[in-house]
């Protein structure tokens, strides 16, 4: 695993035209003035040396906790969390979270935002828990096998995903919902499917934050 060095500034002290400055000077502020500034450019160069190991390490770990991902794809993303990452590198969660956002990591699958791999969790049968990631997966699998003449029913589609370790319970679909649904397979707008580990309410800001069989964002 390397850091792309072409998306990074690569900054250098001019040596020469330092000593050029330095044998003008003929006073001591402007001496002091001349090494205060050395002084600080060789502090930026440091900490972006610096922020470039973070990320690296960052990334490290991102790809040793989500190994399945990487090996078998998005079906074994499980859920991880900042504070896993950072407990397992020795940093706080905030520095975590400012080197990951705005990042790629580009692999033989893809290129992905590097929050992608931080992603909440359904019970499973497995009892690791399941991304919601892959539940979505799953429900986008399930839905695109389906026979067009024989639409599979929420039921149905719960049961299947049962079958495959997800762990669903049944919520009420509040009245006030509007789902963006990519898929809905009911006939019946009162009720829905959601993950159960994930507990918020559906239709927040007309768009779920649930991962469910409804509103698959």
């Amino acid at each position: 695993m390397a850091v792309n060095q072409d998306s990074l500034p690569r900054l250098i002290v001019n040596r020469s035209y330092y000593v050029e400055l330095r044998s003008d000077c003929s006073d001591r502020n402007s001496r002091a003035w001349l090494s205060e500034k050395l002084a600080d450019a060789n502090w930026l160069i440091k900490a972006l040396d610096q922020r470039q190991k973070t990320i690296l390490k960052v990334a490290s770990e991102l790809v040793k906790q989500q190994a399945g991902f990487f090996r078998h794809g998005i079906s074994q993303l499980k859920p991880l969390t900042l504070r896993t990452v950072a407990e397992a590198i020795g940093m706080h969660e905030s520095t975590v979270s400012r080197v990951t956002s705005n990042k790629y990591l580009n692999c033989p699958r893809g290129t992905y935002e590097m929050k992608f791999f931080f992603t909440s969790g359904v019970a499973a049968a497995s009892g690791e828990g399941a991304s919601a990631e892959a539940v979505k997966a799953a429900i986008r699998q399930l839905i695109d096998a389906e026979d067009p003449k024989a639409i599979l029913s929420d039921d149905t589609l719960v049961d299947l995903l049962k079958g495959k370790g997800f762990e669903l319970a049944r919520a009420p679909w509040p009245s006030t919902a509007k789902p963006s649904a990519l898929a809905v397979r009911s006939s019946a707008a009162t009720e829905g499917y959601c993950c159960s580990a994930i507990g918020s309410k559906h239709g927040d800001n007309q768009q779920c934050n649930i991962k469910c069989l409804f509103c698959l964002v």
